[in-house]
């Protein structure tokens, strides 16, 4: 089913990207030519206001990595930030996007490079044919060899949700077909 987006919906959206870029900040509209800031930045700012949690986290981030100079992903490597000490202004805010960013986004490649490891030794140890062909982000692709669809299905949900103990559960979905594309679920 194709949806139908009014033009101004796709420029709240795009706003809301950028002001997400900035960490829950839109930026100052008279330096961009970027319609529908206003409603972005209202939207991003209930958000924060039913969420404050996540505002003093990605304050906390910041604030670490201006002092310390680097930031750090869930299993400790560390993402050097020296754009948060210049001089320039536009660079320092890309430091600061990027200590917005990098623990977050290297936390997830963490999480799926220990269930990666998992889930390879996993298939190993249950001596499946079946095997791992590729990782795109937070998806893996595997060849699923006849007789052992279920048998996987448990065992990669099992080590995919189990890579890392977080407070709330990483929730998994499987598909299945003959391309990536149909077994997109």
């Amino acid at each position: 089913e194709i949806l139908q987006v009014a033009s101004n919906e796709i420029g709240v959206a795009n706003a809301m990207i950028v002001a997400a870029k900035e960490g829950g900040q839109a930026p100052d509209r008279s330096k961009l030519n970027i319609p529908f800031l206003t409603e972005a930045q209202e939207i991003m700012n209930a958000y924060f206001a039913s969420f404050p949690g996540i505002r003093e986290y990605l304050d906390r981030q910041v604030g670490h990595a201006t002092v310390e100079g680097f930031t750090e992903t869930i299993l400790g490597r560390r993402r050097y930030i020296p754009e948060l000490q210049a001089a320039n202004p536009r660079v320092r805010d890309l430091g600061r996007r990027q200590a917005l960013n990098a623990p977050i986004q290297g936390s997830a490649a963490d999480i799926i490079k220990v269930a990666m490891i998992n889930v390879d030794q996993a298939l190993k140890d249950a001596g499946l044919k079946s095997r791992m062909l590729l990782q795109v982000h937070d998806e893996l692709l595997l060849e699923v060899e006849p007789g052992e669809r279920d048998g996987l299905e448990k065992l990669v949900k099992d080590q995919m949700c189990g890579a890392y103990p977080l407070d709330v559960p990483l929730e998994v979905s499987v598909g299945y077909g003959r391309s990536w594309d149909s077994a997109a679920h």
